[in-house]
Order: C-alpha cells, then sequence, then structure tokens
C-alpha cells in the first residue's frame, strides 16, 4: 500500500495489493491501493476490503503475486511500486509478508500493514523460526507435483478457511494458485519493518500460521496491533476490521 501526505497509496502483497489513483472523496486528495495474491490463494481474497476502501475514495488495483519464487515476487511488487507517484502502504496476508519485508525500503513507502501474515527479518531461516511454534493442522494436507504444491480440498476447507461460510470457501479452493515448493525457504536480504511503521492483525484462531507466531512477529516488529476471532483468511470473514486497519496505516483511522 502507498500512502503520502497529499497522496495516498495502497499496495496489497499476499502475495500482493497494487492500485492506481483516484479522488479522496474527504479531503479533495488522490489514494491508492495495491492489493496481490498469498499462496495457495490469488487476490480475489481481498474483495471485499477492497470495496470498502474504494467506498472510501481509494483506487485499488489487485497485483497476482507468480509464486514461483521470492525473487520474482519482489520483482512483480517492485514493478508495481515504480508506477505509484505517491507515497504507498504496502499490504500483505499470510506468505506474502515476506514480499513486503523484502520490498518495503522503497522510499515511497511509508507503511506495512501484516495480516496473518509472515515477517521474516533479514537473512532469517523462517522454516527454522517457524518450528519454535506449534505445527498447524494445515501442513497435512501440503500436496507437491512437479515442484509445486497446493492444499487438498479437506486441508483447505477445514483449516485454510476455517470460519468462512462453506460456499464462499469453496470458490476461495477452486481459485487455489499452485505454490513453488521452494518459496518457504526462500530468505530475505532485508526487513523493512524494522524502519517502516507497521500495523499486524493476529488470527486466534489460525489453524495456517500458529497464532502465537504471528504475536511474536508483531511483537517484534513493534507494531500497532489487532487480535481478530478469525481464522487465517481474515480478510474473507472480517473485511471491516482489516479495511479499518488498513485506514489506520494509512492516517484515515476513526
Amino acid at each position: 500500500m502507498e500512502i503520502s501526505g497529499a497522496r495516498h497509496q495502497y499496495a496489497f502483497a499476499d502475495g500482493l495489493c497494487s492500485g492506481g489513483i483516484s479522488p479522496d472523496r474527504e479531503a479533495g486528495r488522490s489514494a491508492q491501493c495495491r492489493v496481490g495474491a498469498r499462496a495457495w490463494a490469488d487476490g480475489s481474497s481481498w474483495a471485499e476490503v477492497i470495496a470498502r476502501l474504494q467506498e472510501a475514495g481509494l483506487h485499488v488495483t489487485a497485483v497476482q503475486n507468480p509464486l514461483t519464487s521470492l525473487a520474482d515476487s519482489a520483482a512483480a511488487t517492485r514493478r508495481a511500486l515504480a508506477l505509484q507517484d505517491g507515497p504507498t502502504v504496502l499490504v500483505a496476508h499470510s506468505w506474502g509478508g515476506t514480499v513486503i519485508s523484502e520490498t518495503g525500503m522503497d522510499p515511497k513507502v511509508t507503511a506495512l500493514v501484516y495480516v496473518a501474515a509472515r515477517a521474516p527479518d533479514a537473512g532469517e531461516d523462517f522454516v527454522a523460526l517457524s518450528g519454535k511454534f506449534p505445527t498447524m493442522p494445515v501442513r497435512a494436507g501440503v500436496q507437491e507435483r512437479d515442484g509445486f504444491t497446493n492444499l487438498s480440498e479437506e486441508a483447505f476447507l477445514k483449516y485454510f478457511a476455517n470460519g468462512i461460510a462453506n460456499e464462499k470457501a469453496e470458490v476461495l479452493y477452486a481459485e487455489q494458485e499452485p505454490t513453488a515448493a521452494s518459496l518457504f525457504g526462500g530468505r530475505t536480504t532485508m526487513a523493512a519493518w524494522r524502519s517502516k511503521p507497521s500495523w499486524y492483525a493476529v488470527s486466534r484462531l489460525d489453524q495456517t500460521i500458529s497464532p502465537d507466531l504471528e504475536r511474536f512477529l508483531a511483537a517484534r516488529m513493534k507494531a500497532t496491533t489487532v487480535e481478530l476471532e478469525a481464522g487465517h483468511l481474515s480478510l474473507v470473514s472480517h473485511p471491516q476490521e482489516i479495511a479499518d486497519l488498513i485506514l489506520a496505516a494509512a492516517g484515515r483511522g476513526k
């Protein structure tokens, strides 16, 4: 996401979000938002959050991360950032937190928002770090073929999309994006959260990333933190709360 004094831009990296410019209905300013895809999902998961941000006067564009490598996803984010013409807030869900941690040092970026997301330190072995916390049940449903992974239908519906109405969860399962098996081992070269203001939404009922790991990450980055009674896809089950958190990062909190 991108944010500035006179202009606001937002980028979701949930994989990842990006956006264009539109009139700010309240202050006569322009606003932008970037959103994108994360492991085992695509940018459509942000739909209800995007609608709320647009209602607030923001122009939002969803960017689909390639999910082939950290380098490829970071390059996609940087291309989207290059198109922004003002301060930007980067927003990420799940593995996408790795991407905004890597790319958030761009001078346009003024804040970072992590939604039940990874937030590795520079060069950190995040797999080793997460191994210090409980293994979540979604892990048993990871399937690998030809170097790419996806989630079994049972694991997706029961653990990845817990808290989501079954009909909606089945649609999200159908939209699942294959993810390179090597993606999760990629290490960042920097940690933008060490120098950029950060916000974090912890999902208390998460069955994909340990809620205790999420709390650890939020505390380590000294993030402004909210906790939601939500599973991993809080952006789907609690779109208003996530939109409010993003608006707060943009300096538009109530």
